[in-house]
């Protein structure tokens, strides 16, 4: 069917209607139809015993008096009007459907591309279904998916639950369908709860400099300002630990943050990142390993619970960091 042939029935002004509101291009419409109703054709031949082979070929053509489908079978430059009796209710239910699967698929490609713009920020969703590889949650005006492998390991989030999300990305697959990828696992979660948080991160008088996670466990994050009077560790821990406490509350009850001073010395900054241990003294940084000593008292905090704090610090100092005990670390 071409759109421009179209005969001016209701169900063309229907479809240019739609298509026009829609933002839909009226030939994918009619194209869309023809090959739902060819489709309807066969099915319906095959519940009466007429399997129609698949190199048959097929047009669709409009009835300009009524608007009805008409099927013809083509071969051989020859066109046999192949319209079964009673076909005209199948082909409305079918270009119906259609015109309805259509509108849907707009619409999304539409908040598909609102939510484009929003990729690295938050936004706020409710738990809809749970499955073991992935969760679908309701964000807005639309679905998003929330995968396996985006969650924090073993944090509950029960079905009707809100909870804030990073929208990390758009993914298409092979047949063209888009979907809105959330995550609660990656580093930049953690930014943007700051972002919300602290209006000095928000407004970049203070800068997240470099994130090192392990998600459920352990976060540490290195600040800094240019900004002569700011503190940009206590204004990320707020007053009376105000503003992290927020930041905590959206995150599983046994993550632990960590908030140190970023600096460009890099012997100062491996001490900030071994934090809460106290008394780190760098020996040595070679090859990529930084050998340091901490007191015995502080040996434990420098380690960290399954070597936890000392892996996160090398991250954030970009270093493989050993950490050893000294009686006479100050």
């Amino acid at each position: 069917m071409d759109i421009k042939r179209l005969p001016k029935t209701e169900f063309a002004a229907a479809v240019a209607q739609i298509a026009g509101e829609r933002n839909i291009d009226p030939q994918d419409i009619l194209n869309s139809i023809e090959l739902g109703l060819v489709s309807a054709y066969k099915r319906d031949q095959k519940e009466h015993g007429n399997i129609i082979p698949d190199e048959d070929v097929f047009e669709v053509e409009i009835i300009p008096a009524s608007g009805s489908f008409s099927i013809f079978k083509v071969s051989n430059d020859q066109r046999l009007d192949v319209t079964p009796p009673g076909f005209g209710r199948i082909a409305a239910m079918t270009a119906k459907q259609v015109i309805d699967q259509k509108i849907r698929e707009a619409e999304r490609e539409t908040v598909i591309a609102e939510y484009s713009h929003k990729i690295g920020s938050l936004v706020m969703g409710i738990i809809l279904r749970v499955d073991p590889y992935k969760t679908t949650v309701g964000i807005g005006k639309t679905e998003a998916v929330f995968p396996k492998d985006e969650q924090i390991k073993n944090e509950n989030l029960p079905q009707g639950s809100k909870k804030f999300f990073l929208l990390k990305s758009i993914v298409e697959d092979d047949i063209g369908h888009k979907d809105i990828v959330l995550s609660r696992r990656d580093p930049e979660f953690i930014k943007e709860l700051f972002a919300r948080e602290v209006p000095e991160v928000g407004n970049r008088t203070v800068i997240i400099e470099k994130v090192a996670r392990s998600s459920g466990e352990r976060t540490k994050i290195a600040v800094s300002s240019n900004q002569p009077g700011v503190d940009p560790v206590g204004s990320c821990i707020g007053q009376k630990g105000s503003r992290i406490q927020a930041v905590l509350n959206e995150l599983p009850p046994d993550e632990k943050v960590d908030v140190v001073s970023f600096s460009k010395n890099v012997n100062q900054f491996i001490a900030n990142a071994l934090s809460p241990a106290q008394n780190v003294k760098v020996v040595s940084i070679k090859d990529g390993l930084a050998t340091v000593e901490v007191a015995e008292s502080d040996l434990a905090l420098a380690i960290g619970a399954g070597g936890e704090n000392v892996r996160l610090a090398g991250i954030l100092t970009d270093l493989e960091i050993k950490v050893v005990g000294s009686n006479t670390a100050k």
